[in-house]
């Protein structure tokens, strides 16, 4: 009988070991560094009915019709151009500052793809205007214009109905922002030209519109106002990319 039960122990005992084993070498695809696994934090409004979209790289975003206009939800993040051509990731804040064509990165270079899915890469504005385009078919990145469309539509106090609700991804206060229009602007941060990292209160968006032989127009938003803005920068910053429906 004796003999029975310390068998009986010894397998309780290796049936445990193998199932803690195993478990701690389940690969975490939170930290992968790949776009397919990433999953995205944002905190997306629960009233609004959103679409979807994939790009080249698999990755999924939803999107969302405001007005006449159907945008994506979330920012950019793909690694290819729409032809299938690798968009070269740059580190190095030197050899980014002196780009003469179109790079992204990812916010402080980091490789976890949570944060990524979240709140999408940061491309210069170099690669605005190349032929290969960023976008995913049917799909094109905002004009100046249209950018200028969405914030009439919207109205007085544009930022609050953009800005994901509450203080998990914006800085206190984040007042009356609602997410009303499904958007779900988040501070993803940027680059400056010269390729130090600036602060990820914030949230800075291309437009496809040049304003001037090296400079394009951008639209941005503070943690702390109501307001959205526009203003012009080199292009070699590195800022969001939203597209917006052919």
């Amino acid at each position: 009988m004796m003999k029975k039960n310390n068998l009986w122990i010894c397998t309780f005992i290796l049936l445990n070991v193998i199932i803690m084993f195993t478990g701690s070498c389940k690969k975490d695809n939170s930290d992968a560094g790949n776009p397919y696994n990433g999953k995205s934090r944002a905190l997306f409004s629960t009233s609004k009915t959103y679409g979807t979209l994939t790009d080249i790289d698999g990755n999924e975003y939803k999107t969302i019709v405001i007005g006449t206009q159907t945008w994506m939800a979330e920012n950019l993040r793909t690694t290819k151009f729409r032809n299938g051509d690798l968009i070269p990731e740059v580190k190095d804040n030197t050899a980014w500052a002196n780009l003469t064509s179109g790079a992204y990165c990812n916010y402080y270079n980091t490789q976890k793809s949570d944060s990524i899915a979240t709140f999408g890469r940061l491309y210069n504005g170099l690669i605005l205007s190349d032929s290969r385009n960023l976008a995913p078919t049917g799909w094109h990145v905002a004009t100046d214009a249209e950018w200028s469309a969405l914030m009439t539509y919207l109205g007085e106090f544009a930022a609050n109905k953009l800005k994901e609700s509450g203080t998990f991804h914006w800085q206190m206060p984040n007042t009356s922002a609602d997410n009303s229009s499904g958007f779900t602007a988040l501070p993803a941060g940027f680059r400056r030209e010269n390729g130090t990292f600036g602060q990820s209160e914030d949230c800075f968006w291309w437009s496809s519109t040049a304003s001037g032989q090296h400079d394009f127009w951008f639209w941005y938003m503070y943690s702390s106002q109501t307001l959205v803005h526009r203003s012009a920068v080199d292009e070699n910053g590195g800022y969001s990319v939203r597209c917006i429906k052919d």
